[in-house]
C-alpha cells in the first residue's frame, strides 16, 4: 500500500474572470482518479486547489499527508484546462518542486502536460502521463507499491503512454489516442471534497448550491479547432442507471440545488436520455441540471426526454451565425439547426445558452454581423463569447502556429486576446463581445435602449477599418477547397 496525495493546479483565485463569475466545481477527473487508487488499496488524500488561497496553501497539506507518491491529475472535465492557462502551469510547476523536495515521487497528467511534457519534467516531475493515462498510472503505482525503493529507470522501464527523463533527455513512449479506460468506473471520491466550503461559496454568491457530474467521457465530433489530447474522438457513456444512482446519492448526501453535467456532449443517444429519466423517476433522484449539447442533437424526442429528466438549461456550441464560418470549422451544423434547437428547448421550458466564437480564420465583417443576426433571431437566454484560441494538436493550431512565437497561452481565461492575425485586433472583438451580451440583456428593454444599442453597432461598423489587420492570416487552400465542396 502507498500513501498517495492526488491534486490539481486550477486555482480559481488566479483566474480573475472565473473568480468574479464565482461558480467553482470540485475537480471531477481528479477525484475519479482518487477513487480508483483508493479502490486499489492505497491511502489517499486530496489537495483541491479550486478554492485555495494560492500555492502557499499546498505545503501544509504536503507535510500532513507525507505521501510516497504525488499525482497531479488535472480535471479533464474543466474546459479551462484545455486552454493550458500559464498561471495554472506555473502553479503546477511550483507544487511539483515542493513535492520533490519533500521526497515524494511525482506523476503529472492533463492536457497541457500531454502536449508539453518538458515543462513539467523540467520542474521535477518523474513521469508525465500522455492522454488519460489510466493504464500507465496503475502500472506505476503497482511497481512502486511492490518495491518502494525501486530506482527511476526500473520504475518506468517499458511502461507505454508516459514521458520521462533519461540521462537528461526526454523520452516519450506514446501509445496513440486511446478510448476512455474501462477501469474508471463507479463514483468519484466525493467524501474527500470540502463540501461545506463549496456550499457556502455558492450560496453566498448565488443563493443556491451546484455540483458537477459526468455521464460520459470524450466527444465523437470533429470540429477542427477543438483539442482532444485525452480521448481523441472516442466517446464512452456510463450506464444510464449508474448516472441516475449517482445523482440520487448526491441529492441524499449533499443536497445540491443544481447539477452541471460536465460532459462535452451530454446524452447523445435519445434512448439513453429516456432511460436516464426513467431511473431518476423511479428513485426520486432528479435534480435540475445543465448540459452542453449540439443543435443537431436537439430533436423533439431528445428535448422531451431531457425535460422529463430535469434538464433546466442547455448550452449549445453555436460558434457563429455564418454558415461559411461553420463550414470552415467543420462544425457539421447549419444555422437553421441553431434556431430550431433554441425553439424546441425553449418550448419545454429549458433555458438556452449559445457559445459564440469570434475571429476564426477567414471571418469577415459580414460574418460577424450574421452572428449578431443569429443572436437577435434565436434570442438565447445567455451567450458565452470568446475568440478563436489555437490549441495544440488541432488543424487550426497547425494553420496559425508560425505566428504564435512565445505567446502560446493566455494567462487567465478572461484575456480574450487574439494570438494570431485575425481580420481585426483584440479590441474590436472585445467590443463585439460586449455588444452581443447586450443583445441578450436588452432584448426586452424599452425602445430607447434598443435604439441606443443599434447606434453603438453602427458606430463600431463605421470604425471597423481602424481595427482591421492589413495582413490577416489567409484561409489555407485545402480549407477553401473543402468548403467549396460542402457548398456544391
Amino acid at each position: 500500500m502507498l500513501t498517495i496525495q492526488v491534486g490539481h493546479s486550477y486555482f480559481l483565485r488566479d483566474d480573475r474572470k472565473q473568480w468574479e463569475r464565482g461558480k467553482p466545481y470540485p475537480p471531477l477527473a481528479t477525484i475519479q482518479i482518487a477513487a480508483l487508487l483508493r479502490d486499489g488499496g492505497h491511502a489517499l488524500s486530496l489537495f483541491d486547489a479550486m478554492l485555495a488561497d494560492g500555492v502557499t496553501d499546498y505545503a501544509p497539506t504536503l507535510k500532513e499527508a507525507a505521501p510516497d507518491l504525488v499525482v497531479f491529475y488535472e480535471d479533464n472535465f474543466n474546459f479551462l484546462t484545455k486552454m493550458c492557462l500559464s498561471r495554472m502551469r506555473d502553479a503546477a510547476c511550483r507544487m511539483i518542486g515542493e513535492a520533490r523536495a519533500a521526497g515524494a515521487r511525482v506523476i503529472v497528467a492533463g492536457s497541457d502536460a500531454s502536449d508539453h511534457p518538458d515543462a513539467f519534467l523540467d520542474a521535477g516531475a518523474d513521469v508525465v502521463l500522455i492522454g488519460e493515462g489510466i493504464a500507465a498510472l496503475l502500472a506505476l503505482t503497482d511497481r512502486l507499491a511492490e518495491r518502494p525503493d525501486i530506482d527511476a529507470h526500473a520504475w518506468t522501464d517499458g511502461v507505454p503512454g508516459i514521458a520521462t527523463r533519461v540521462t537528461g533527455q526526454t523520452q516519450v513512449h506514446r501509445t496513440g489516442i486511446l478510448p476512455p479506460d474501462g477501469r474508471l468506473v463507479g463514483q468519484p471520491a466525493w467524501d474527500l471534497i470540502d463540501m461545506p466550503r463549496y456550499r457556502t461559496f455558492w450560496r453566498e454568491r448565488h443563493g443556491y448550491f451546484s455540483l458537477n457530474m459526468a455521464a460520459s467521457r470524450g466527444c465523437p465530433f470533429r470540429c477542427n479547432w477543438c483539442a482532444k489530447p485525452i480521448w481523441g474522438n472516442h466517446y464512452k457513456q456510463r450506464p444510464a442507471g449508474d448516472v441516475a444512482a449517482e445523482m440520487a446519492y448526491l441529492k441524499a448526501t449533499y443536497a445540491p440545488d443544481h447539477i452541471w453535467m460536465a460532459d462535452d456532449i451530454f446524452g447523445f443517444h435519445v434512448d439513453w436520455v429516456t432511460a436516464f429519466a426513467e431511473h431518476l423517476e423511479a428513485n426520486d433522484g432528479s435534480i435540475p441540471f445543465m448540459i452542453q449539447t449540439r443543435a443537431d442533437l436537439a430533436s423533439e424526442r431528445m428535448v422531451t426526454a431531457l425535460a422529463r429528466a430535469g434538464c433546466a438549461e442547455a448550452w449549445i456550441g453555436a460558434e457563429s451565425g455564418s454558415q461559411r464560418v461553420l463550414d470552415r470549422m467543420t462544425k457539421g451544423t447549419r444555422v437553421p439547426d441553431l434556431i430550431a434547437a433554441r425553439e424546441r428547448l425553449g418550448a419545454q421550458g429549458i433555458r438556452v445558452g449559445f457559445f459564440i466564437q469570434l475571429g476564426y480564420l477567414g471571418e469577415a465583417l459580414d460574418d460577424l454581423l450574421a452572428t449578431r443576426d443569429l443572436v437577435v433571431r434565436a434570442a438565447p437566454d445567455d451567450v458565452g463569447v470568446s475568440v478563436s484560441y489555437p490549441l495544440p494538436g488541432t488543424p487550426f493550431y497547425e494553420e496559425v502556429k508560425a505566428q504564435l512565437g512565445h505567446q502560446t497561452h493566455w494567462e487567465e481565461s478572461g484575456d480574450l486576446a487574439m494570438m494570431f492575425r485575425g481580420a481585426y485586433d483584440s479590441a474590436f472583438y472585445r467590443s463585439v463581445r460586449d455588444l452581443l451580451h447586450e443583445e441578450v440583456t436588452l432584448r426586452h428593454a424599452p425602445a430607447t435602449q434598443r435604439d441606443a444599442l443599434d447606434a453603438r453597432w453602427d458606430v463600431l461598423v463605421a470604425r471597423e477599418h481602424l481595427h482591421r489587420n492589413e495582413n490577416p492570416t489567409p484561409v489555407p487552400r485545402e480549407a477553401r477547397r473543402r468548403i467549396a465542396l460542402t457548398q456544391l
